[in-house]
């Protein structure tokens, strides 16, 4: 039913309803009550801005629980806990008046080394997608809008605003998009953030095979679609394409833009009705639950045992965990003090509070003989906190050594340059154990690491990053008044040289080949046949489980469970699909299609039912451009990780479609030798050939600023030196400048869009005209433009106030 507000908009009113009215506000419409709604970043804690707004997370925001990150609470495999945590979030988001909720972040982990996969769940779309449903349940349910993000391919932080994810449909639809269509499906989020970057050669903002084919057609969204902040390109084009609301504010330039469009039959008054109506029914949304007050001390509460669930236990030889009381531990590292508890960029989140797990043993049953910061934490060498660590280790029975990575290793807007841990700590790690004390590592890092070390150390606990009560939660998990139960949501490799996306991640030009197609993360470590440190769904705890009586039909796995040790525990059965035989398809070895959180007090036992359907066994057919079943022998073996299948079965599958061959072009994806993938075999991937565009020293509208470094003119190249100096002065002192890092891969489009309507497209032309080399016909530009924009800005502006009844 069409929304009779509609049809008395005038067309102007219309226009400017489709872009922000500020950093983190909407427009209103006051003659017909549409309020304004408020929009704040909240993947995994509310970051409402106070005092001067900014999308990077340099200003402040009001307190608010920092619950772990999404990548912490994936490794917990439990959406009733995420679930719990979206309720959470969204109340909080109620309380300080927030109507829309910028998160989950569930894009799929495509290298291990993404800048920003610690706001990101899995690198397996089942995982990703189950757990942001449950993230979206919680925060709806409480009156808030959720918005799943970034939609889609967003896979890198270098050119993350110019870079053009090309890859084929079938990995497309299987990996990149699953876990979006299981949210949408499952729990009808109100709102959904487009990605920055292009996908097959077209921003995915008014990528109308992304946003209106898949999304609106195919799986039945009906909310709205929501810029990233500085991701409009082109307000017409996104409103052809589905893309609703272009964030922050541009000024009024989009809406002259539409209305020109729309009065010169460039575009239909169709397409902005239907973006204009998904406006209205987003604040109809948000608008309607009553205030709340919220349970600061209860959501701490829930904060830590988020934290003691989602830790994995790696290593425990000789059952040394869970520590006795009484124990005399050392705690050595800078982390045991000054936590790394959550990432750096728009998702930093102002805690309440932050525990650390100095005070936090300190208050336990064991006892602190003292803590010993081991290493200076930008990396720098010190020999004498090292040996400062080793006399502190000696007086202990067990040394708690706290590692993990710096500040500037992981943030929005950079990709990781390595796996591998600051050489010094482990330079401390490696004293402590010439000590002869037990050592238990203690890991604090949002994605994986090498840990070639892990061998010379008794116990090691991957924290992630535990949110503000991460501390707490990781002492119950050491003294086991919580038997750990995290699995691993992500692979850890050997070593960096051994991802499927080595030597392809992250990409220097404006093309990101996706050359490994479905191959990720397990999907190829168990195709190739690789080492791996440790596997995708591994974890250990304090008993031990076994698995029987597997009964398989092709709408489920049933199976029984029984923990066979002597302490109350938890244990995740993940049920996994190999096709036996021939495929036309590229397929990965085996594929997560199901888990379970299942708890257990010893001797006790249950039987376990994980759905399969039809999603478990299709596959995107590019042949037919439609989901189809390959008819054959399938295997459905369940484990309690990847590499520790317990029980198999196998089914015989009509299909909707014959078995075929591999066609001879893609058989380096056969044996996952990814080095092999030639051109001509991606490209047979792709379906057509891929694109190569030409360099060229002209810049354009989306060329990043970094391309300054080679401009034509000496004062874009000297704004580049002074930029990307101040960066690397940053990185020099341990901290990432977010600011500049979002500045050099901002494209030029973006001084107009982010700047509130102060600079115009046609001031960005005259910026490119000097950059590129003529000076004072930039010059000229400039200043024309800048003083025609005003004017424009303010006319478009009173036109609006008059017309919506708003304050002059």
């Amino acid at each position: 039913m069409t929304d009779e507000r509609v049809a008395r908009l005038g067309l102007l009113e219309k226009a400017a309803l489709v872009s922000g009215g500020t950093v983190w506000q909407t427009r209103a419409v006051p003659r017909l009550g549409v309020p304004s709604i408020w929009l704040a970043d909240g993947p995994h804690g509310v970051r409402r801005q106070t005092g001067a707004a900014d999308h990077l997370g340099l200003a402040g925001s009001e307190p608010a629980t920092c619950f772990p990150t999404a990548a912490a609470v994936a490794n917990s495999w439990d959406e009733e806990l995420a679930e719990e945590i979206g309720s959470a979030l969204g109340r909080e988001a109620r309380a300080q008046g927030v109507n829309v909720l910028l998160g989950p972040g569930l894009n799929i982990k495509r290298s291990p080394t993404g800048g920003r996969n610690f706001e990101y769940f899995s690198e397996d779309p089942e995982v990703s997608g189950r757990l942001a449903a449950a993230y979206v349940r919680g925060i709806q349910g409480a009156g808030v809008a959720a918005t799943p993000k970034h939609f889609a391919a967003n896979s890198q932080e270098l050119r993350r605003m110019a870079s053009d994810s090309v890859v084929d449909e079938r990995t497309l639809r299987e990996i990149y998009l699953a876990a979006f269509e299981t949210v949408v499906r499952e729990s009808h989020p109100w709102a959904i953030m487009s990605s920055y970057n292009l996908v097959g050669g077209t921003y995915a903002h008014e990528n109308a095979h992304l946003l209106g084919d898949i999304l609106r057609d195919e799986w039945g969204f009906d909310g709205a679609v929501i810029s990233d902040w500085g991701g409009g390109n082109d307000p017409v084009a996104a409103m052809r394409a589905g893309g609703t609301l272009e964030m922050p504010s541009p000024g009024f330039a989009s809406a002259r833009r539409i209305v020109e469009a729309v009065e010169s039959g460039e575009l239909d008054v169709a397409d902005l009705d239907a973006r204009v109506e998904e406006v209205l029914r987003l604040v109809d949304r948000t608008t309607a639950a009553a205030p709340v007050t919220v349970d600061l001390e209860a959501h701490h509460a829930l904060a830590r045992r988020a934290a003691a669930e989602s830790a994995v236990l790696l290593r425990n030889e000789g059952a040394l965990l869970p520590l006795a009381p009484g124990t005399r531990v050392a705690l050595i590292g800078d982390f045991a003090r000054t936590p790394r508890y959550q990432g750096a960029g728009s998702s930093l989140v102002n805690a309440t509070r932050v525990t650390n797990l100095v005070d936090a043993v300190a208050g336990s049953d064991l006892q602190l003989v003292r803590h010993a910061p081991g290493f200076r934490r930008d990396g720098t060498p010190d020999a004498a906190l090292r040996e400062d660590a080793a006399a502190a280790a000696r007086a202990a029975d067990v040394a708690i050594v706290c590692l993990g990575l710096p500040e500037n290793a992981e943030s929005e807007g950079i990709d990781r340059r390595t796996l591998e841990l600051p050489a010094a700590q482990l330079e401390t790690l490696r004293a402590v154990v010439r000590t002869g004390t037990r050592v238990v590592v203690v890991l604090s890092a949002g994605g994986a690491v090498e840990t070639a070390w892990a061998g010379e150390v008794d116990a090691l606990v991957h924290g992630s990053l535990g949110g503000q009560a991460g501390a707490e939660g990781l002492l119950d998990v050491l003294t086991g008044a919580v038997a750990p139960s995290g699995r691993l949501a992500e692979t850890f490799p050997v070593r960096l040289a051994d991802a499927p996306t080595a030597g392809l991640f992250p990409a220097a030009g404006p093309v990101a080949e996706y050359r490994e197609g479905p191959l990720v993360g397990y999907r190829y470590y168990e195709t190739a046949g690789a080492d791996v440190a440790f596997p995708f769904g591994f974890g250990l705890t304090y008993t031990t489980f076994a698995y029987r009586d597997l009964v398989v039909t092709e709408a489920e796995a049933r199976f029984t469970i029984e923990n066979t040790g002597a302490v109350a525990a938890a244990e995740v059965p993940q049920v996994y699909i190999a096709r036996v035989g021939d495929s036309a398809a590229v397929r990965p070895a085996l594929e997560l299609r199901g888990f379970r959180k299942v708890r257990l007090e010893p001797g006790a036992s249950a039987e376990v039912v994980v759905p399969l359907g039809e999603r478990a066994f299709r596959f995107w057919d590019v042949r037919s451009g439609a989901w189809e079943i390959e008819a054959g022998t399938y295997e459905v073996r369940v484990g309690a990780h990847v590499r520790d299948i317990r029980l198999t079965a196998t089914l015989e599958i009509a299909g909707t479609v014959a078995a075929g061959a591999l066609p001879a072009a893609l058989a380096p994806y056969a044996a996952a030798d990814i080095a092999a993938v030639t051109d001509a075999a991606f490209e047979a991937l792709l379906g057509h050939p891929a694109p190569r565009p030409a360099p060229s020293r002209e810049l354009t509208v989306t060329d990043p600023l970094l391309r300054m470094e080679t401009a034509k003119s000496p004062v874009a190249r000297l704004a580049f030196r002074i930029l990307d100096g101040r960066r690397r002065a940053a990185d020099r002192r341990g901290r990432a400048d977010i600011n500049m890092i979002f500045l050099l891969n901002m494209p030029f489009r973006s001084i107009g869009n982010m700047s509130g309507g102060m600079l115009t497209p046609e001031f960005v032309d005259g910026v490119l005209t000097l950059v590129n080399g003529r000076f004072f016909r930039g010059a000229g530009q400039l200043i024309a433009a800048f003083v025609r924009g005003r004017r424009a800005e303010r006319r478009t502006k009173a036109q609006f106030e008059a017309q919506s009844g708003g304050a002059r």
